[in-house]
């Protein structure tokens, strides 16, 4: 096969050929949107991954893992006469220059805050023109993380006035429902603490949009420090010559107090 010039040219020859359903792969030529889509999702975790981790390799290999899976998608669609990578391209093109009217076009703003309003009413455009969503939220996509769709329900919400007044309210709404979690874990009754708990959650997704934090970032954060003081008692208990299983509670977070105190050392 002859290497087109332009590299993603050459991407896009090496897709439909994996697509050829006499010379290609049977796996790549078996796959469709629904089977592709968990890879997708996937891939762009990974590229968040390596960011998180500042490995400006891993960062364009797994950037290349994700472009491949747009690729994948737009040659599918190609093949049944729907849309095909120039398309997807134009598109978001478009929709670029549509939305920055003050880099290609001649508006200007006054403030960051002014041209982020600015990014939403033309967005709310785009929705009214396209049709179908009836509610403010329709199109709010499901798919997303629950966090992640958390904090966009509400900041379109809060768009029209729904919104707390401070973040004092906030907080005092997160004891609110905390007491509330409680008070059915008493009770002993899981299905209702089940509900409580995803209030919790809305409320503290809330919370972090109201602080300007991502709360799938400041999980991640915590995840990763949870993994790095798991493994310090790991190590420790090895040096004693004792597993964790072998280990007991208050062995353990001893060590995991010290894990903290030389973490907070090294910052100092």
């Amino acid at each position: 096969m002859t290497d087109p010039e332009r590299p993603i040219d050459r991407l896009l020859a090496i897709m439909a050929r994996l697509r050829d359903p006499v010379d290609g792969c049977p796996w790549d030529v078996a796959q469709t949107f629904a089977t592709i889509a968990p890879y997708t999702v996937e891939e762009a975790y990974e590229v968040a991954d390596a960011i998180e981790r500042g490995d400006l390799d891993d960062i364009k290999d797994e950037l290349g893992d994700l472009l491949l899976q747009v690729v994948f998608h737009a040659r599918m669609a190609q093949e049944q006469g729907s849309f095909a990578f120039d398309d997807v391209a134009n598109a978001i093109c478009d929709k670029m220059v549509r939305r920055h009217p003050h880099v290609f076009g001649d508006l200007t703003f006054e403030s960051v805050a002014a041209q982020s309003k600015a990014w939403d009413d033309i967005k709310g455009e785009e929705r009214a023109r396209k049709g179908g969503a009836k509610s403010l939220l329709d199109d709010v996509p499901v798919g997303l993380p629950a966090l992640t769709r958390a904090v966009k329900l509400s900041k379109r919400a809060a768009r029209v006035g729904f919104v707390w007044a401070d973040t004092q309210s906030v907080l005092d709404k997160v004891h609110e429902e905390l007491a509330e979690l409680e008070h059915e874990i008493r009770l002993g009754d899981l299905d209702k603490a089940r509900g409580e708990l995803g209030d919790l959650l809305f409320v503290c997704a809330n919370l972090a949009r109201d602080l300007g934090i991502d709360p799938e970032d400041a999980l991640r954060a915590t995840n990763a420090k949870f993994v790095r003081r798991f493994s310090f008692i790991e190590t420790a208990l090895a040096e004693r010559g004792v597993s964790p299983e072998n280990s007991d509670l208050e062995e353990m977070d001893g060590l995991w107090n010290a894990a903290k105190a030389a973490e907070k050392s090294a910052v100092q």
